[in-house]
Protein backbone atom coordinates (compact mmCIF):
# COMPACT_ATOMS: atom_id res chain seq x y z
CA UNK A 1 0.00 0.00 0.00
CA UNK A 2 2.85 1.98 0.76
CA UNK A 3 4.53 1.60 -2.18
CA UNK A 4 1.34 2.36 -4.36
CA UNK A 5 0.77 5.96 -2.80
CA UNK A 6 4.49 7.02 -3.08
CA UNK A 7 4.20 5.77 -6.83
CA UNK A 8 0.94 7.89 -6.85
CA UNK A 9 2.26 10.90 -5.36
CA UNK A 10 5.45 10.57 -7.86
CA UNK A 11 3.05 10.58 -10.65
CA UNK A 12 1.47 13.55 -9.35
CA UNK A 13 4.24 15.71 -9.16
CA UNK A 14 5.44 14.81 -12.44
CA UNK A 15 2.18 15.65 -14.01
CA UNK A 16 2.53 19.05 -11.93
CA UNK A 17 6.12 19.48 -13.20
CA UNK A 18 5.33 19.46 -16.80
CA UNK A 19 2.71 21.41 -16.95
CA UNK A 20 4.25 23.77 -15.14
CA UNK A 21 7.29 23.08 -17.84
CA UNK A 22 5.01 23.06 -21.19
CA UNK A 23 3.49 26.95 -19.69
CA UNK A 24 6.74 28.40 -18.65
CA UNK A 25 8.11 27.22 -22.74
CA UNK A 26 4.91 28.59 -24.04
CA UNK A 27 5.21 31.93 -22.82
CA UNK A 28 9.05 31.63 -23.87
CA UNK A 29 7.91 30.84 -27.33
CA UNK A 30 5.56 33.73 -27.42
CA UNK A 31 8.55 35.53 -26.49
CA UNK A 32 10.76 34.70 -29.55
CA UNK A 33 10.14 37.17 -32.43
CA UNK A 34 11.33 34.24 -34.80
CA UNK A 35 9.11 31.61 -33.71
CA UNK A 36 5.87 34.50 -34.06
CA UNK A 37 7.15 35.12 -37.65
CA UNK A 38 7.57 31.84 -38.73
CA UNK A 39 4.36 30.67 -36.61
CA UNK A 40 2.57 33.32 -38.60
CA UNK A 41 3.45 32.15 -42.09
CA UNK A 42 3.22 28.87 -41.21
CA UNK A 43 -0.43 29.67 -39.99
CA UNK A 44 -1.13 31.46 -43.27
CA UNK A 45 -0.02 28.50 -44.95
CA UNK A 46 -2.28 25.88 -43.52
CA UNK A 47 -4.90 28.58 -44.12
CA UNK A 48 -4.08 28.46 -47.75
CA UNK A 49 -4.61 24.56 -47.67
CA UNK A 50 -7.15 24.44 -46.55
CA UNK A 51 -9.40 27.22 -48.53
CA UNK A 52 -7.02 25.78 -51.47
CA UNK A 53 -10.26 25.15 -53.70
CA UNK A 54 -11.94 28.90 -52.45
CA UNK A 55 -8.57 30.64 -53.04
CA UNK A 56 -7.80 29.18 -56.54
CA UNK A 57 -9.76 30.53 -59.51
CA UNK A 58 -8.95 27.56 -61.79
CA UNK A 59 -8.65 23.61 -61.30
CA UNK A 60 -4.60 23.16 -60.92
CA UNK A 61 -4.96 20.97 -63.68
CA UNK A 62 -7.54 22.08 -65.74
CA UNK A 63 -5.61 23.15 -69.46
CA UNK A 64 -7.36 26.22 -71.06
CA UNK A 65 -6.73 25.58 -74.22
CA UNK A 66 -10.54 25.97 -76.10
CA UNK A 67 -11.76 27.49 -72.95
CA UNK A 68 -10.29 31.11 -73.05
CA UNK A 69 -8.53 33.22 -76.13
CA UNK A 70 -4.82 32.81 -74.00
CA UNK A 71 -1.52 32.34 -75.20
CA UNK A 72 0.19 29.41 -73.36
CA UNK A 73 3.46 31.14 -71.24
CA UNK A 74 1.27 34.74 -71.00
CA UNK A 75 2.08 37.31 -68.41
CA UNK A 76 -0.10 37.78 -65.44
CA UNK A 77 -3.08 39.32 -65.82
CA UNK A 78 -4.55 41.48 -63.17
CA UNK A 79 -7.89 43.94 -64.24
CA UNK A 80 -7.47 45.75 -60.92
CA UNK A 81 -3.79 46.75 -62.25
CA UNK A 82 -4.53 48.30 -65.71
CA UNK A 83 -4.95 44.59 -67.52
CA UNK A 84 -7.20 44.61 -70.67
CA UNK A 85 -10.57 43.90 -69.18
CA UNK A 86 -11.31 41.60 -72.55
CA UNK A 87 -7.95 39.22 -71.63
CA UNK A 88 -8.83 36.59 -69.26
CA UNK A 89 -7.64 37.36 -65.59
CA UNK A 90 -4.43 35.26 -64.62
CA UNK A 91 -2.49 36.80 -61.40
CA UNK A 92 0.57 34.64 -61.95
CA UNK A 93 0.36 34.21 -65.91
CA UNK A 94 -0.45 30.75 -67.65
CA UNK A 95 2.55 27.73 -68.16
CA UNK A 96 3.43 25.97 -71.11
CA UNK A 97 0.21 23.69 -70.84
CA UNK A 98 -2.05 26.89 -70.60
CA UNK A 99 -2.77 26.53 -66.96
CA UNK A 100 -3.60 28.96 -64.39
CA UNK A 101 0.24 29.28 -62.49
CA UNK A 102 -1.55 30.97 -59.37
CA UNK A 103 -4.05 27.81 -58.74
CA UNK A 104 -1.48 25.40 -59.09
CA UNK A 105 0.68 27.56 -56.98
CA UNK A 106 -2.17 27.72 -54.40
CA UNK A 107 -2.09 23.85 -54.68
CA UNK A 108 1.18 23.23 -54.60
CA UNK A 109 1.24 24.39 -51.25
CA UNK A 110 -1.38 21.38 -49.82
CA UNK A 111 1.29 19.14 -51.53
CA UNK A 112 4.38 20.22 -50.27
CA UNK A 113 2.66 20.59 -46.40
CA UNK A 114 1.80 17.11 -46.92
CA UNK A 115 5.33 15.59 -48.23
CA UNK A 116 6.82 17.89 -45.22
CA UNK A 117 4.33 16.78 -42.44
CA UNK A 118 4.22 13.14 -43.71
CA UNK A 119 7.89 12.43 -44.57
CA UNK A 120 9.24 14.10 -40.97
CA UNK A 121 6.32 12.22 -38.92
CA UNK A 122 7.00 8.63 -40.34
CA UNK A 123 11.25 9.46 -39.31
CA UNK A 124 10.42 10.72 -36.03
CA UNK A 125 8.71 7.26 -35.32
CA UNK A 126 10.98 4.73 -36.77
CA UNK A 127 13.89 7.15 -35.52
CA UNK A 128 12.19 7.28 -32.35
CA UNK A 129 12.05 3.76 -31.33
CA UNK A 130 15.70 3.13 -32.75
CA UNK A 131 16.73 5.74 -31.10
CA UNK A 132 15.33 4.84 -27.84
CA UNK A 133 15.64 0.80 -27.95
CA UNK A 134 19.27 1.61 -28.85
CA UNK A 135 20.38 4.21 -25.99
CA UNK A 136 18.24 2.15 -23.00
CA UNK A 137 19.06 -1.33 -23.88
CA UNK A 138 22.95 -0.47 -24.73
CA UNK A 139 25.79 -2.50 -25.83
CA UNK A 140 25.51 -5.15 -29.09
CA UNK A 141 21.87 -3.83 -29.40
CA UNK A 142 23.19 -0.07 -29.50
CA UNK A 143 26.16 -0.81 -31.68
CA UNK A 144 23.99 -2.77 -34.10
CA UNK A 145 21.41 0.21 -34.52
CA UNK A 146 23.72 2.95 -34.41
CA UNK A 147 26.40 1.48 -36.97
CA UNK A 148 23.44 1.04 -38.96
CA UNK A 149 22.50 4.68 -38.71
CA UNK A 150 26.17 5.72 -39.05
CA UNK A 151 26.07 3.65 -42.65
CA UNK A 152 23.13 6.16 -44.06
CA UNK A 153 24.49 9.10 -42.30
CA UNK A 154 27.54 8.58 -44.48
CA UNK A 155 25.99 9.26 -47.87
CA UNK A 156 24.91 12.82 -48.78
CA UNK A 157 20.62 12.41 -48.01
CA UNK A 158 20.37 13.96 -51.45
CA UNK A 159 21.99 11.47 -53.36
CA UNK A 160 20.54 8.35 -50.88
CA UNK A 161 17.27 9.53 -52.03
CA UNK A 162 18.32 9.53 -55.86
CA UNK A 163 19.29 6.39 -55.47
CA UNK A 164 16.53 4.76 -53.78
CA UNK A 165 13.87 6.35 -55.84
CA UNK A 166 15.50 5.11 -59.14
CA UNK A 167 15.38 1.65 -57.22
CA UNK A 168 11.34 2.26 -56.59
CA UNK A 169 10.79 3.79 -59.41
CA UNK A 170 9.63 7.60 -60.21
CA UNK A 171 6.66 8.90 -58.34
CA UNK A 172 5.48 11.26 -55.32
CA UNK A 173 4.93 8.11 -53.37
CA UNK A 174 8.41 6.36 -53.82
CA UNK A 175 9.80 10.06 -52.74
CA UNK A 176 8.10 10.71 -49.99
CA UNK A 177 9.66 6.59 -48.79
CA UNK A 178 13.32 8.03 -50.11
CA UNK A 179 13.29 11.18 -48.18
CA UNK A 180 11.57 9.87 -44.78
CA UNK A 181 14.62 6.94 -44.77
CA UNK A 182 17.63 8.87 -45.30
CA UNK A 183 16.50 11.17 -42.18
CA UNK A 184 15.81 8.66 -40.25
CA UNK A 185 19.46 8.52 -38.59
CA UNK A 186 19.02 11.91 -37.12
CA UNK A 187 15.81 11.30 -35.23
CA UNK A 188 16.95 8.41 -33.67
CA UNK A 189 20.39 9.88 -32.48
CA UNK A 190 18.66 12.71 -31.10
CA UNK A 191 16.37 10.25 -29.49
CA UNK A 192 19.64 7.92 -28.08
CA UNK A 193 21.64 11.08 -26.66
CA UNK A 194 18.19 12.25 -24.75
CA UNK A 195 18.09 8.44 -23.91
CA UNK A 196 21.80 8.33 -22.48
CA UNK A 197 21.45 11.24 -20.51
CA UNK A 198 18.17 10.76 -18.68
CA UNK A 199 18.67 6.77 -18.10
CA UNK A 200 20.98 7.76 -15.01
CA UNK A 201 19.18 10.47 -13.82
CA UNK A 202 17.78 9.58 -9.87
CA UNK A 203 13.84 9.65 -10.27
CA UNK A 204 14.49 6.97 -13.17
CA UNK A 205 16.50 5.19 -10.42
CA UNK A 206 13.90 5.42 -8.16
CA UNK A 207 11.49 4.11 -10.80
CA UNK A 208 13.44 0.61 -11.27
CA UNK A 209 13.63 0.37 -7.31
CA UNK A 210 10.18 0.75 -6.94
CA UNK A 211 9.31 -2.09 -9.63
CA UNK A 212 8.99 -0.60 -12.82
CA UNK A 213 8.92 -2.15 -15.74
CA UNK A 214 11.32 -1.46 -18.66
CA UNK A 215 8.13 -0.28 -20.93
CA UNK A 216 7.08 1.97 -18.31
CA UNK A 217 10.39 3.64 -17.34
CA UNK A 218 11.60 4.37 -21.26
CA UNK A 219 8.11 5.28 -22.53
CA UNK A 220 6.99 7.02 -18.81
CA UNK A 221 10.03 8.43 -17.35
CA UNK A 222 13.01 8.96 -19.97
CA UNK A 223 10.96 9.22 -23.64
CA UNK A 224 9.12 12.56 -22.39
CA UNK A 225 12.53 14.09 -21.98
CA UNK A 226 12.99 13.38 -25.84
CA UNK A 227 9.69 15.21 -26.99
CA UNK A 228 11.17 19.35 -27.21
CA UNK A 229 14.43 18.41 -28.97
CA UNK A 230 12.65 16.55 -31.62
CA UNK A 231 10.30 18.95 -31.56
CA UNK A 232 12.87 21.18 -32.59
CA UNK A 233 14.86 18.86 -35.02
CA UNK A 234 11.23 17.97 -36.43
CA UNK A 235 10.32 21.70 -37.16
CA UNK A 236 14.07 22.00 -38.82
CA UNK A 237 13.47 18.98 -41.01
CA UNK A 238 10.35 20.05 -42.36
CA UNK A 239 12.35 22.66 -44.38
CA UNK A 240 14.97 20.06 -45.43
CA UNK A 241 12.29 17.56 -46.73
CA UNK A 242 9.85 19.81 -49.10
CA UNK A 243 13.50 21.02 -50.33
CA UNK A 244 14.48 17.26 -50.87
CA UNK A 245 11.30 16.91 -52.34
CA UNK A 246 11.10 20.07 -54.76
CA UNK A 247 14.67 18.81 -55.93
CA UNK A 248 13.44 15.27 -56.67
CA UNK A 249 10.83 16.76 -58.14
CA UNK A 250 13.02 19.12 -60.49
CA UNK A 251 14.70 16.00 -61.19
CA UNK A 252 11.53 14.36 -62.57
CA UNK A 253 11.95 11.77 -60.02
CA UNK A 254 9.31 13.23 -57.34
CA UNK A 255 5.88 14.11 -58.14
CA UNK A 256 4.60 13.75 -62.21
CA UNK A 257 2.46 16.09 -64.16
CA UNK A 258 0.13 17.45 -63.87
CA UNK A 259 0.21 17.32 -59.83
CA UNK A 260 0.91 20.97 -58.85
CA UNK A 261 4.13 20.26 -57.08
CA UNK A 262 6.62 23.01 -56.93
CA UNK A 263 9.56 21.44 -57.64
CA UNK A 264 7.77 20.33 -60.84
CA UNK A 265 6.51 23.51 -61.84
CA UNK A 266 10.39 24.93 -61.54
CA UNK A 267 11.46 21.24 -63.35
CA UNK A 268 8.98 21.86 -66.60
CA UNK A 269 9.53 25.19 -67.38
CA UNK A 270 13.64 26.11 -66.28
CA UNK A 271 14.22 26.52 -69.65
CA UNK A 272 11.88 29.72 -69.84
CA UNK A 273 13.48 31.64 -67.03
CA UNK A 274 14.88 34.14 -69.50
CA UNK A 275 11.77 34.06 -71.87
CA UNK A 276 8.99 33.39 -68.86
CA UNK A 277 10.83 34.24 -65.37
CA UNK A 278 7.26 34.42 -63.60
CA UNK A 279 6.79 30.85 -64.29
CA UNK A 280 10.15 30.08 -62.42
CA UNK A 281 9.83 33.08 -60.15
CA UNK A 282 6.57 32.84 -58.06
CA UNK A 283 6.91 28.45 -57.05
CA UNK A 284 10.86 29.50 -55.81
CA UNK A 285 8.99 31.98 -53.96
CA UNK A 286 6.84 29.71 -52.46
CA UNK A 287 9.23 27.25 -51.55
CA UNK A 288 11.41 30.17 -50.20
CA UNK A 289 8.71 31.74 -47.91
CA UNK A 290 7.52 27.54 -46.90
CA UNK A 291 11.41 26.74 -45.57
CA UNK A 292 11.63 30.25 -44.29
CA UNK A 293 8.69 30.00 -42.25
CA UNK A 294 9.91 26.49 -40.80
CA UNK A 295 13.50 27.88 -40.35
CA UNK A 296 12.52 30.66 -38.21
CA UNK A 297 10.00 28.62 -35.75
CA UNK A 298 12.71 25.70 -35.58
CA UNK A 299 15.32 28.44 -34.46
CA UNK A 300 12.90 30.19 -32.11
CA UNK A 301 11.49 27.25 -30.46
CA UNK A 302 15.35 25.83 -30.14
CA UNK A 303 16.04 29.05 -28.10
CA UNK A 304 12.80 28.99 -25.76
CA UNK A 305 13.36 25.34 -25.22
CA UNK A 306 16.75 25.89 -24.42
CA UNK A 307 17.82 29.37 -23.39
CA UNK A 308 20.90 28.38 -22.57
CA UNK A 309 22.04 28.07 -26.42
CA UNK A 310 21.37 32.14 -26.86
CA UNK A 311 24.27 32.92 -24.39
Amino acid sequence: MAVKTETTSNDAQNDYRSNSLARLTLRRIFRQRSALIGGTILLLLVLVTIFAPILAPYDPEEVLIGKEDISRRSAPCIHLFGCPEDQPQHILGTDGNVRDVFSRVIFGTRVSLFIGFSTVGFAIIIGTFLGSIGGYMGGWVDNLIMRFMDVLLAFPSLLLAIAIVSVLGRGLQNALLAIAIVTIPVYARVVRGSVLSVKEQPYVDASRALGGSHFHILFKRILPNAIPPLIVQGTLGIATAILDAAALSFLGLGAQPPTPEWGTMLGSERNQVFTAPHLVFFPGLAIMITVLAFNLLGDGLRDAIDPRLKQ
